[in-house]
């Protein structure tokens, strides 16, 4: 019950600390990034570093100004859920509590979607998330804080959760979005606005990355960035995780007949990342020795403890987030996809792009410097 690929190293640099360094621009420190007079983030979700760089002829604006050092880690497990959050508190999914897609509610039993299910389980984001956000922070420090997306995003329990702070702004295409969070860094001096670009996750998951759907995504994602962004103004350009494909034939489904429901309560998490919650807890280690054989390589298997240990979910999680993380945390190896046989849902397994391991792809994401940031 070893880990195949090792833990995210303390050393790495991470998503978590994008945040600081851009309040650190804003105060005009000398540090990480150039002094600027606002900033824009940019989250472009499910864009690897790997993939970007494959692509680069699809990418020439964002290729072309990504150095090679120009690289950071997402945290685990690498999913929108855990990473913006993380991208959007400064802090590891250990310490936020948001440790996966969806996880099981200690208090209640039930699996809360974590992403887009907080009204159907009446999850309240502020008890939930009760980290400050990159927002919060600013308008205390008297800085005006805009986050640009989706309308359908504006009232969201995953928008209240981690947009908490910002003035919420809608744009329909990706370069009205990037455009519009220009405008307001330039219009209101010490801004932070974040600027959140969805198009290249939704295809590859629907499509996969092989996809001329999405190379389409990525051509137009790239070409919203040829707007100018204006003198004073230092725009970041990141991701929350990266992506692979998972072909059919990697699909491994747990159910009755797999042997590894015997002693399960519930299946959580995702198919790259599952969380496992056991009916006994004495038969932890039983479960877990008989999930490591049963999964034949597919995936490692390790208990609560061992992934805590091991720094996965970051140092020193809080009690509300280790009682939420599975009895058996299960990331998948290489290309493969674990599915929950028994679940009444079974869309997932039409996705082709997934993520929420820990694979280089999932993993490395780009950190591009423009306007005013760019080196």
């Amino acid at each position: 019950m070893t880990l195949m690929l090792p833990a995210i190293p303390p050393s790495t640099r991470s998503i978590t600390g994008v945040a600081h360094d851009l309040f650190g621009a804003l105060d005009g420190m000398e540090g990480a990034l150039a002094p600027v007079r606002s900033a824009v983030l940019t989250a472009i979700d499910g864009l690897g570093a790997i993939p970007l760089r494959s692509h680069a002829g699809h990418a020439r604006r964002l290729a072309g100004a990504m150095a090679k050092k120009d690289v950071i880690s997402s945290v685990f497990p690498s999913t929108t859920a855990a990473a913006l959050t993380s991208l959007l508190t400064g802090v590891d999914p250990g310490q936020h509590g948001l440790v996966g897609y969806e996880v099981r509610d200690p208090r209640t039993g039930v699996v809360v979607n974590q992403l887009s299910g907080w009204e159907k389980t009446g999850t309240d984001p502020s008890e939930w998330q009760r980290t400050p956000t990159v927002f919060e922070t600013a308008t205390a420090m008297g800085r005006p804080a805009f986050a640009v997306g989706l309308s359908e995003y504006a009232g969201s329990g995953f928008s209240a959760a981690t947009l908490r702070g910002a003035e919420f702004r809608s744009a329909h295409t990706p370069a009205e979005r990037v455009a519009l969070a220009l405008s307001l860094a330039e219009e209101h001096d010490g801004a932070l606005v974040y600027c959140y670009l969805p198009e290249a996750d939704k295809a590859g998951h629907k499509h996969g990355m092989a996809s001329a759907e999405w190379v389409e995504a990525l051509e137009e994602l790239d070409a919203a960035f040829a707007a100018s962004v204006p003198d004073g103004v230092g725009m970041l350009v990141t991701a929350d995780h990266g992506m692979v494909d998972v072909p059919r034939t990697r699909h491994l489904i747990i159910d009755e007949r797999s042997g590894l429901r015997d002693g399960v309560a519930t299946i959580a998490g995702e198919p790259r990342m599952l969380h496992v919650y056991v009916e006994d807890p004495a038969r932890i280690e039983e479960i877990a020795t008989d999930w490591a054989a049963g999964v034949q390589g597919a995936a490692d298997v390790l208990t609560r403890d061992q992934a805590i240990e091991g720094g996965l979910f970051g140092a020193a999680p809080t009690l509300e987030a280790r009682e939420r993380i599975g009895d058996l945390v299960v990331p998948a190896r290489g290309l493969w996809a674990l599915y929950d046989g028994t679940a009444e849902d079974q869309r997932s397994q039409g996705m082709i792009g997934q993520h929420g391991s820990l694979s280089p792809e999932e993993l490395r994401v780009p950190l591009i410097r423009l306007g005013a940031f760019a080196r």
